[in-house]
C-alpha cells in the first residue's frame, strides 16, 4: 500500500504528463482539447503541490520554464558544427542553375527536395540528453553563440523533455536539432498596441522584437514575450541517422518537436519552384514572417558529398521572394562619417511600412549614386528593403517633383571636424583625412568592441559616443585606462555595469594578434585577410616590419590589402597606437592553437571531391590548412592535387584531363606526414 509521500508523487507526476500533453496539443499541433480555464487549473495545482513538496521538482516539470532571477552574461558556445548561412537568389533561373551544378557534382543520380518556408527570426540549435532539453544556443558567427538555454525554456512550444509518439521509436540519448525563433504576427501587433497605449517606442519589427527578447537577461521579460519556433533540421544524433531531410523531419516530429506545416517533399526542382510560388502568394495570411523559401536536396547521402564551402552548404539554396516597395517623400540628406574617414549620404524618409517594418532611414551609398538617379530633398522616392533587409532607394517619382527641389552637393569640409575632405585615388568616395576626427575614432572603438574583433560586451554605441564627446576615449588604447569608479558615475551604467565592462575590456587583452588586426581596422582586412597575415607573421612587429613583396607573397592576400597594410604601419598615429597597445599589455602575438604543425603544404592548392571513407571534408579541409595548404572549390590550372573519395563527380575527371595529382585518404594522410616537394 502507497503511504502519503507515494500519492504527492505520483499526483505529481500525472500532472506533469498531462501538462505536457495539452502543452503539445496546443502548442505544436495547435489542435487542444481542454479550455484555457481547465488547463491553468492543472498548472496551478502542480504549482502549488511544488511549493508545498520542493523535493517533488523535476528540472523538465513544467512550472521550471521560467528560472531564477537575471543573468549578468550568455556565456558563449562553441557549436559542434557550424551552423552555415545560406547562398540565395530572387531568380527562378538561378535555382535552375543551382539544380545544374548539383548535377554536374553528382552526375546522373535521381534527386529529389524538401521546399520550406524561411522563417525571418532568430537561428537556434537546441540539444537533448537523454531527453531532456539542456542547452540552446543562437548561431552567433556561425561558429561560436550566445549560451541562451534559460531564455529557451520559456518557449512553450520547445518541450523540456523528448517523448516519442511513434511505436518503436526510441528517443536518442543525445540529439542536436536546429531551427528558428519567431515571434508570431498576431502577438506583435498586440505588443505594439500594449507599448503605444504605455507610450512606450513600438518594436520597429517581428524579428527584431524576437531577437531583442533572446538576448534579455532576465527570463521573466522573455517568457511574457510569446516567442515560438519552428525547428527544421537534426545536426547530430547518437542514433542512426536518418536517410533523407524529409526522415529527419518525420522523427522531430515524432519526438514532439514542432516543425513547420507549409513544409514540402518536391519530387523535382520544378515542383519545388510551385510551392515557392504557393507560399509566397500565402505569404500575407500566415501568423509569421517568412521572407523566401529554402529548397533542400533531399537525401543526407548526397547533402555529404556535396559538401560545403566556407560559407554555404552546395545542397541548398535560399529563393527570396522580391523584396516589397513603397512610396514616401525624402526629407533630409545628412552625411555620415565611417572609421576609414569615408563620407555616406544618408537619406531622412518620411516614416513609410515596407516589408514588415517601418522605414525612415536610407543609405545613399555616394554622391555619384545620387546624381545618377537625380535624388533631392522633397522628392517622392520608392524605398525597397532589398533582401527584406537592407532599405534603399531605387527611384524617384519625378512627376510629383516640388519646384523648390534642387540638387544636392556632397560637403566640402568633413561635417563633424571641418576638415576639408578629399577624393581617393581611382574612387568616388570622399573621406576625411583627419586621423582624429571624433566620428572616426567612435566608429573604429565600434568596431575594435565587435564580437570577431576584440568582443568586448557592454560597450554600447550610445557609451562610446559619449566617451569620445567627453574625450575620455581618443582612440581605441584608451579603453585600457577605463576605470570602474569613474564609469559607475555615468548615466545609467551603475557599478555593476561598469565592473562588467572594465572585465571585459581586461579580458579582451588576451584576444590575440588575429582578432586585434581584424579589431584595427585596416582597410581591406577582414577576418580572413587577419587570419591568413597572423599565421604568417606571428607578430605584430613582424607584420610591421614586413615588405610589400613579403606580405603579397602570403597565398589569398591581393594588392589592395598589401598597399593598405604598408600604408597604415607607416603611419606615425598608428605606430603611436602600437606603442600604447604594447605598454596596456594587450597580446601582440598570434595564439598557439597547440604544437604548430609543420608548413610542408605551404604553396599547395587542394580541391576534395567525394565521401572519403573516416574523415569529412571538413575535417580535410582543416589538416592541409593546418600544415600550410590551401583548398578550393573549383579544379584549376593552380590545383597541386584533387583529393577523391566515392563516387567522385566531374572534378575528378576534369584533374585527370589537366594532368593533376589524385589522392585517395590513404594518399592524403601519406601526405600530411611528410614533405610533399622533398
Amino acid at each position: 500500500m502507497k503511504g502519503p509521500a507515494d500519492a504527492l508523487v505520483t499526483r505529481a507526476e500525472h500532472l506533469r504528463r498531462t501538462i505536457r500533453k495539452h502543452e503539445h496539443l496546443y502548442y505544436v499541433l495547435l489542435e487542444p482539447e481542454i479550455s484555457d480555464q481547465k488547463f491553468d487549473a492543472l498548472d496551478r495545482e502542480l504549482r502549488d503541490l511544488e511549493a508545498a513538496h520542493p523535493e517533488l521538482i523535476t528540472h523538465d516539470s513544467p512550472t521550471q520554464r521560467v528560472g531564477g532571477g537575471p543573468l549578468t552574461e550568455f556565456p558563449p558556445v562553441a557549436h559542434a558544427a557550424p551552423m552555415l548561412s545560406l547562398d540565395n537568389t530572387y531568380s527562378e533561373d538561378e535555382v535552375r542553375d543551382f539544380e545544374a551544378r548539383v548535377r554536374r557534382q553528382l552526375g546522373e543520380t535521381p534527386l529529389s527536395y524538401v521546399a520550406e518556408p524561411k522563417i525571418d527570426g532568430l537561428s537556434l540549435s537546441v540539444t537533448y540528453e537523454n531527453a531532456i532539453l539542456t542547452r540552446a544556443v543562437t548561431r552567433g558567427d556561425g561558429k561560436i553563440g550566445d549560451d541562451v538555454t534559460v531564455n529557451a525554456r520559456t518557449i512553450r512550444s520547445l518541450p523540456l523533455a523528448l517523448a516519442s509518439s511513434r511505436p518503436g521509436l526510441k528517443v536518442p540519448s543525445l540529439i542536436e536539432v536546429r531551427g528558428e525563433v519567431y515571434l508570431p504576427r498576431s502577438v506583435f501587433a498586440r505588443a505594439n498596441d500594449e507599448r503605444t497605449r504605455n507610450g512606450e517606442e513600438p518594436f520597429v519589427n517581428a524579428r527584431n522584437a524576437a531577437s531583442g527578447a533572446m538576448k534579455q537577461l532576465d527570463p521573466r521579460q522573455v517568457a511574457e514575450r510569446g516567442l515560438e519556433l519552428f525547428l527544421y533540421s537534426v545536426a547530430r544524433s547518437s542514433e542512426p541517422e536518418a536517410r533523407s531531410h524529409s526522415d529527419a523531419l518525420r522523427l522531430i516530429g515524432d519526438l514532439g518537436l514542432r516543425t513547420n506545416p507549409e513544409i514540402k517533399a518536391c519530387a523535382s526542382i520544378e515542383e519545388a519552384l510551385a510551392h515557392c510560388a504557393a507560399l509566397r502568394l500565402k505569404r500575407d495570411a500566415l501568423d509569421y514572417d517568412i521572407d523566401g523559401v529554402v529548397i533542400k536536396v533531399d537525401s543526407l547521402s548526397l547533402q555529404r558529398e556535396l559538401g560545403a564551402t566556407s560559407k554555404f552548404p552546395r545542397w541548398a539554396i535560399a529563393y527570396k521572394f522580391p523584396a516589397e516597395r513603397a512610396a514616401t517623400r525624402l526629407v533630409n540628406i545628412d552625411v555620415q562619417v565611417g572609421r576609414t574617414g569615408k563620407l555616406t549620404p544618408v537619406a531622412h524618409l518620411e516614416p513609410v511600412f515596407v516589408a514588415g517594418t517601418t522605414v525612415s532611414r536610407a543609405t545613399l551609398h555616394n554622391a555619384e549614386e545620387i546624381a545618377r538617379k537625380d535624388i533631392r530633398v522633397g522628392d517622392t522616392v520608392v524605398v525597397e528593403r532589398g533582401g527584406d533587409v537592407i532599405p534603399k532607394i531605387v527611384e524617384v517619382a519625378l512627376g510629383l517633383r516640388p519646384p523648390s527641389a534642387k540638387p544636392f552637393m556632397m560637403p566640402a569640409a568633413c561635417p563633424v571636424c571641418l576638415t576639408h575632405v578629399a577624393a581617393m585615388d581611382d574612387e568616388v568616395d570622399l573621406r576625411c583625412p583627419n586621423a582624429s576626427c571624433p566620428a572616426q575614432i567612435e566608429e573604429r572603438i565600434k568596431h575594435f568592441a565587435r564580437r570577431q574583433a576584440m568582443d568586448i560586451e557592454g560597450l554600447g554605441d550610445k557609451l562610446v559616443a559619449l566617451l569620445v564627446s567627453d574625450g575620455t576615449l581618443r582612440n581605441i588604447a584608451d579603453l585600457y585606462t577605463l576605470e570602474v569608479d569613474v564609469l559607475a558615475q555615468l548615466e545609467r551604467m551603475g557599478e555593476k555595469s561598469a565592473a562588467n565592462l572594465v572585465a571585459s575590456i581586461e579580458k579582451s587583452r588576451g584576444a590575440g594578434l588575429q582578432r586585434l588586426l581584424f579589431g584595427l581596422g585596416i582597410r581591406f582586412v577582414g577576418e580572413r585577410a587577419a587570419e591568413l597575415l597572423s599565421r604568417r607573421f606571428g607578430s605584430i612587429d613582424a607584420l610591421s616590419q614586413a615588405t610589400a613583396e613579403e606580405i603579397d607573397a602570403v597565398p589569398e592576400i591581393g594588392q589592395a590589402v598589401v598597399a593598405s597594410v604598408r600604408e597604415w604601419f607607416t603611419a606615425s598615429q598608428n605606430q603611436d597606437l602600437i606603442d600604447h597597445l604594447k605598454r596596456a599589455g594587450l597580446q601582440l602575438k598570434t595564439l598557439s592553437a597547440g604544437p604548430a604543425q609543420p608548413r610542408t603544404l605551404e604553396g599547395l592548392q587542394f580541391v576534395l571531391t567525394g565521401v572519403l571513407p573516416s574523415m569529412d571534408r571538413n575535417e580535410a579541409k582543416r589538416l592541409i590548412e593546418g600544415r600550410g595548404g590551401r583548398v578550393t572549390s573549383a579544379v584549376s590550372s593552380k590545383t597541386s592535387y584533387i583529393v577523391a573519395g566515392d563516387d567522385a563527380g566531374s572534378k575528378l575527371e576534369k584533374a585527370r584531363t589537366l594532368g593533376i595529382k589524385v589522392l585517395d585518404e590513404a594518399g592524403l594522410v601519406g601526405l600530411l606526414g611528410e614533405n610533399p616537394r622533398a
